[in-house]
């Protein structure tokens, strides 16, 4: 009879576990839905149009002749089909990687200061209203990222191998929170990015806009921080690692809606 009640008392209490849980994520959830019509996001996106639109740098040129992949100065659905080969660089390249060649030849501004201007400052709060604008011209629209060129895939196996790989002081990896389904950190689940975690979800939600910071982070950033809490060293910007678990994640979210620029805690 014992054995019976503590087996019922153990039941009792994963029941309970479990309901918390519930309500825990289905209260995130509701604060995010609360937020979601007057998302600040809308702000960056006003100010990433006009800097599209805007003649600037020593070309004196605006970046409405910028190849997202779809041919000059076509934005929309082209978010959501990056990164992808671009053969005038030779590379795959992500969106953020991608406004720097447009920035450098369009407008003659130095790609490789901006990339090592530190987030939030000069250039780089530009970059953040030009992604979340150009990314809003494609919300709604499912991720497809191409991978018919021979560089896409081999840019895919390396996002997969970076994203499995081990080190630091935790011997953390991407896998390490994002490589299974119902893991949480304090009360924020993670999604499984190994596979298509749904709409909106992982890879489909960003760039988002952070109100715990009151920042917009691009998937760049997102990628940066994740680094930090692994211990690991920074990664440099718009870096051939960074565009490759973009590639990675993007590849697997195939299907999946964006939602981007989303709202996050």
């Amino acid at each position: 009879m014992l054995k019976i009640l503590s087996l019922l008392a153990m039941a009792m209490l994963s029941t309970a576990a479990l309901a918390q849980q519930k309500s825990a994520a289905d209260g995130i959830a509701e604060y995010r839905a609360m937020l979601a019509d007057g998302n600040p996001a809308e702000l960056f996106e006003a100010r990433g149009e006009d800097l599209w639109k805007k003649k600037r740098g020593p070309k004196n040129a605006s970046l409405e002749q910028c190849d997202l992949g779809k041919g000059p100065g076509v934005v929309k659905g082209a978010f959501v089909e990056l990164p992808r080969w671009f053969a005038d660089t030779g590379k795959v390249q992500d969106l953020e990687s991608r406004l720097l060649t447009c920035m450098e030849t369009l407008q003659g501004l130095d790609a490789k200061v901006i990339a090592a201007t530190p987030f939030g400052k000069g250039e780089q709060v530009g970059m953040e209203g030009l992604t979340a604008w150009i990314s809003a011209e494609s919300k709604g629209m499912p991720f497809n990222l191409p991978q018919s060129h021979t560089q896409e895939k081999v840019t895919y196996e390396l996002g997969k191998r970076t994203f499995f790989y081990r080190a630091g002081p935790y011997d953390f990896s991407c896998a390490s929170c994002h490589a299974q389904a119902g893991k949480r950190i304090r009360l924020q689940d993670l999604p499984e990015l190994t596979k298509n975690p749904g709409d909106g979800v992982g890879f489909a939600a960003w760039p988002a806009y952070r109100v715990s910071s009151g920042e917009m982070w691009s998937m760049q950033r997102r990628l940066n921080d994740c680094y930090r809490q692994q211990r690991f060293p920074y990664p440099g910007y718009a870096s051939d690692v960074t565009v490759a678990l973009g590639v990675y994640m993007g590849v697997n979210a195939k299907g999946a809606q964006s939602v981007a620029p989303a709202l996050k805690r």
